[in-house]
């Protein structure tokens, strides 16, 4: 397999013809992820094809083609730093420009020697240099007989600038159109230099938008990549050796030391310790583990040293494979094209035929040169996509805004396409529904010990302890105690629990396992708080002192307030509801039925959370998930739509499609309802933009329209299509201050 990165892609056409053109080549299977601009090419067995002939294919379509290296974010970087410099540029010019070329083309009175070298100095930056990307795709496809958006746009910049530039040059004397007022001066129907700067500037704007966006869409492949070790320690021949994890084999001892990433798969042959799985599973709880136990790679060794006998390294590790799911998910999201681009296909070519149509055409007619044309640049002028550069930028820049100060950030069009029609909103559990950390629940004390004394013994010994039930002890005892009686000869004691000297006393705080090492017998309600804890999915801490059973402390990660009514009010949206979890059905089903969720699918790992996200969808559900963890990375990349907490992990954030910065969980059914509101905008604006350009090119290819009025026809379209954008500010979340999960009153005006 080689992976190539790809770049000079604009739009989803140019990852289709790279695709076509690669798979032609003998024995070569190629995906194109316009996305990532990745390409991932399978080579087969037989064919004699190599990398350089894969790169010379791209490079003979058009495109520009690496082996993906170390260098591809910032390739990336260094194409956004370009777009917005071209940006800059053509919006600093194209101000001044619109207005000195309007004002002084329809008012001879304005005018001064030289206004037409001025005019046309301002804009050719733009032209030439700010719209470069566009006439650079617009050649490509040229030479390869194919048409897109950037074909028209190319068109209609260039056609306006040279057009205005002879009108204002070399315009003879003959009086302008009648506008009913009176007769424009002479040319001033024919300048369109505001125009070429214009739409110049307006697609840049959603050029560079768009780009910056695509560019994190690789960065979860990057972070899951950055989470596993890098050198391992192999034990062989008696002696520690460092080596590159790469280089592992299964078989391998290897030694994993406090604090050290587990480099490999594999099974704990010696040693006793913590390991903190949340890269893996998303639990808050580290998992104690002893001889016999299984371990994965990027969790972290919390405590002991341990020597790990590898069963999977490399591609065949969890992580890997969470990786592979990833890349799948980015593969499949990328072949989702904007109704743009779909509409452009057609509308492209056919606004080139019309223009050469009509100029054929007055040309047959008898007409002169002049007048033909001039009909043939007006049907390219009035096509131009000034509206249609507008439709997606101005709405999704409403949307956003909106959405931000709803606390939903939006990633871009993509996630508002994918929100479309969803009808399953699966929900991640610990971090998500749930606070994410352990908190004292209940204090069950025995042995005629108090509550109090109970906190208190449990809260000295664990208070020189760093394992976060320790924290939520500690931290429970100190707010509800003046003062912590002093601990001393403190021994941490690996996948039990640990033990100190209180008043001359031994006390031990563990779990059940320590105490029946000790020869403890737990009293009958202990016993009974014991499975009671486990029945509803909490974690019970035993603790004695010296030989009696002082008590048990009930631990549990709490439910968010706003839980439940979230839940009520997805469901009254219409939508179904699945809790997801790592954690086991206990637990996972006491969380479900608290705040009324249809499903539960409990102990599931990560890989499988994605493979259940992609069943539920070949099942015909459109999926929406929102979560926290790194364990939720891959399902929400292959989530129709993908809605991460912002206080989850880094890969959680850069999987999905929008982050929800609110800590209420009632921004999901507002995140699902603002992007099909912003989407339903989009999609009128283009509808305008596009019905506005059909119901005028005939009029233009007659000459019944005037090439002035046209001008202030698409401007007015543009108005119309911002004004259009601008009703997403009025949005009202389900929640407006009348109780949670309200949606009588949710609507947008």
């Amino acid at each position: 397999m080689v992976e190539l990165t790809v770049t000079g892609m604009t739009c989803a056409a140019c990852s289709t013809r790279v695709q076509r053109g690669l798979n032609k080549l003998d024995g070569v299977q190629a995906s194109v992820n316009y996305a990532t601009e990745r390409a991932v090419v399978e080579l087969g067995d037989d064919t004699d094809t190599g990398v350089d002939e894969l790169l010379d294919r791209v490079s003979r379509l058009g495109y520009s083609a690496s082996v993906s290296g170390g260098t591809a974010s910032d390739t990336g970087e260094d194409r956004v730093r370009d777009l917005r410099r071209r940006l800059m540029v053509a919006a600093l010019l194209a101000i001044p420009l619109g207005n000195l070329s309007i004002s002084l083309a329809l008012v001879p009175s304005l005018r001064f020697p030289g206004w037409q070298a001025l005019c046309v100095l301002l804009a050719v930056p733009v032209v030439c240099w700010s719209a470069l990307p566009f006439h650079r795709a617009a050649w490509r496809g040229l030479r390869h007989g194919s048409a897109s958006m950037d074909t028209l746009v190319s068109l209609g910049v260039l056609a306006s600038f040279c057009w205005s530039v002879v009108a204002m040059l070399v315009a003879d004397q003959e009086p302008g159109y009648w506008l009913g007022f009176g007769a424009t001066p002479a040319g001033a129907d024919a300048i369109y230099l505001d125009v070429a700067a214009g739409v110049t500037t307006f697609l840049l704007a959603g050029r560079y938008f768009e780009t910056r966006s695509r560019r994190s869409a690789g960065a979860l492949l990057t972070a899951l990549d950055e989470l596993a070790a890098k050198h391992a320690t192999v034990l062989r021949d008696g002696q520690e050796r460092p080596v590159p994890v790469g280089t592992l084999v299964a078989g391998d001892l290897l030694v994993v030391r406090p604090g050290e990433a587990i480099p490999a798969d594999g099974v704990v042959e010696d040693g006793r310790s913590s390991v903190d799985v949340s890269a893996v599973t998303g639990e808050p709880i580290p998992v104690d583990v002893e001889p016999g136990h299984r371990v994965v790679g990027a969790s972290v060794n919390q405590a002991g040293s341990l020597r790990v006998r590898a069963t999977h390294v490399g591609p065949h590790t969890q992580l890997a494979q969470m990786t592979a799911l990833a890349e799948r998910a980015q593969l499949r999201k990328a072949a989702v094209q904007r109704l743009v681009d779909r509409i452009c296909a057609v509308f492209v070519p056919a606004v080139i035929a019309l223009a050469l149509a009509t100029l054929a055409g007055w040309l047959l007619a008898g007409q002169d040169t002049r007048t033909a044309f001039q009909a043939a640049v007006a049907v390219l002028i009035i096509a131009c996509p000034c509206a249609l550069g507008l439709a997606t930028p101005t709405a999704l820049m409403v949307g956003v805004g909106r959405s931000a100060q709803l606390g939903i950030l939006i990633r871009g069009p993509e996630t508002l396409e994918a929100s479309r029609a969803v009808d399953t909103v699966v929900l991640d559990k610990t971090g998500t529904l749930t606070a994410g950390t352990m908190t004292l629940a209940e204090r069950c004390p025995a042995g005629g010990f108090s509550a109090d004394e109970l906190l208190g013994l449990a809260g000295a010994v664990e208070s020189h302890s760093e394992h976060p039930i320790a924290a939520a002890v500690v931290d429970h005892a100190r707010s509800a105690l003046s003062e912590l009686p002093a601990a001393r000869d403190f021994t941490a004691l690996p996948g039990r629990g640990a033990e100190a000297t209180i008043a001359g006393s031994r006390v031990l705080v563990g779990n059940e396992l320590l105490l029946a090492e000790r020869g403890f017998d737990l009293p009958p309600e202990i016993a009974e708080t014991l499975a009671h804890a486990r029945s509803r999915g909490a974690t019970a801490v035993l603790v004695t002192s010296g030989d009696a059973v002082a008590g048990a402390l009930v631990l549990r990660d709490e439910i968010k307030p706003s839980a439940a009514a979230t839940v009520r009010a997805l469901r009254t949206m219409g939508l179904r509801t699945i809790l997801l979890t790592g954690d086991n059905d206990a637990a996972a089903r006491t969380v479900a039925d608290e705040i009324g969720i249809d499903e539960v699918r409990a102990g599931v790992l990560p890989a499988e959370k994605a493979h259940t996200v992609e069943r539920l969808r070949d099942g015909g559900a459109r999926v929406a998930m929102a979560g926290d963890g790194i364990n939720d990375g891959p399902a929400l990349a292959s989530a129709d739509l993908g809605m991460a907490m912002a206080k989850g992990s880094d890969i959680a954030l850069r999987s999905a499609d929008m982050v929800l910065v609110r800590d209420d969980l009632r921004v999901i059914p507002d995140a699902i309802r603002l992007a099909n509101r912003t989407l339903t905008t989009i999609r009128g604006n283009i509808a305008w933009a596009f019905g506005y350009n059909i119901a005028a090119l005939p009029l233009a290819a007659l000459g019944v329209l005037n090439p002035l009025i046209a001008g202030a026809a698409m401007s007015l379209s543009s108005v119309l299509v911002v004004s259009n954008s601008l009703r997403l500010r009025s949005y009202t979340p389900l929640d407006n201050g009348q109780g949670p999960g309200r949606t009588d009153h949710a609507t947008s005006t």
